[in-house]
């Protein structure tokens, strides 16, 4: 209450326009804006086998997390949300993402949310994600967002959306329990989902209102597509396009089209990711 929780604090000093714009756009499909991201995958591919003859099992999946890590560590204004029509700047950086428990239809789906400090390499994220993946698929462990979901699904129907509604007006007023928000998978900094693992295009995810997440991002099956090579020549590439939808309330659309470049250059060249960062920046008090 009065502009104090669990995951973020406040931001005070803040221009005019950002103060006022959350009461405009009030809910969080309001300001969402999307983008296509091309990613030619040939330094993806490069990097991956190299990898895998120093016996190092990397995939574009533990790439892209590592550059989402990466992008928020270096640009935090990204790592904002608005609650209540105030603007919080996030005390870590989250990353979630749903996983089958098997390949198959009828197998149960989690969520999975990870969080980081901002300066680990790509091989501590690889290990976070595999050791994560690994427990809710091979050992069958359910995580906190599983244990809250059941409690919640044990409810009769009609106690259960009173419930959620009730959970929401907590989050709005700054009084949903810390044990909620660290278990959900929608208070994140950024929600990932690899459709390119089930052979599918990437999409536009919409983000949710419930929760806090600022930015979702779409990893889509890779194709030929014409691209212009250092020669100014149209030769075909390799191309993974990923869907990114992000609230637009968080900063100005400068401060994201830089940080979307560098998020680019970033999944494309992942050798910088071997290097862990000193510090990341900080947002401003």
């Amino acid at each position: 209450m009065f502009g104090k929780r669990s995951d973020g604090k406040k931001i005070k000093t803040i221009d005019p326009y950002f103060k006022l714009i959350p009461h405009i756009m009030f809910e969080r499909h309001d300001a969402s804006n999307s983008m296509n991201l091309k990613v030619n995958c040939e330094t993806l591919d490069s990097y991956i086998a190299k990898k895998r003859k120093e016996k190092i099992s990397i995939n574009y999946m533990h790439i892209v997390i590592a550059s989402i890590v990466r992008i928020f560590a270096l640009k935090p204004q990204l790592n904002r949300f608005v609650m209540n029509g105030r603007l919080y700047k996030r005390n870590k950086i989250y990353v979630s993402f749903s996983v089958k428990r098997r390949l198959k239809e009828e197998a149960e789906e989690t969520a999975i949310k990870l969080e980081f400090e901002g300066t680990e390499n790509i091989f501590e994220i690889k290990e976070m994600v595999d050791e994560s993946i690994r427990s809710v698929c091979l050992k069958h462990e359910d995580n906190s967002a599983d244990k809250t979901a059941k409690v919640f699904s044990f409810m009769p129907n009609f106690l259960l959306k009173y419930s959620v509604r009730f959970c929401k007006f907590l989050d709005r007023h700054n009084l949903l329990p810390k044990s909620i928000i660290k278990a959900s998978p929608f208070h994140t900094s950024c929600f990932l989902t690899n459709l390119k693992s089930i052979h599918m295009n990437y999409i536009y995810h919409h983000l949710y209102n419930f929760g806090t997440t600022g930015m979702f991002v779409s990893m889509g099956k890779e194709a030929l597509e014409p691209n212009v090579n250092e020669e100014g020549e149209i030769v075909p590439a390799k191309i993974m396009n990923m869907g990114i939808v992000a609230d637009e309330r968080l900063c100005d659309g400068f401060y994201h089209a830089n940080s979307l470049r560098l998020f680019k250059k970033i999944v494309e060249n992942p050798e910088v990711l071997e290097e862990k960062l000193e510090k990341i920046n900080q947002d401003i008090d």
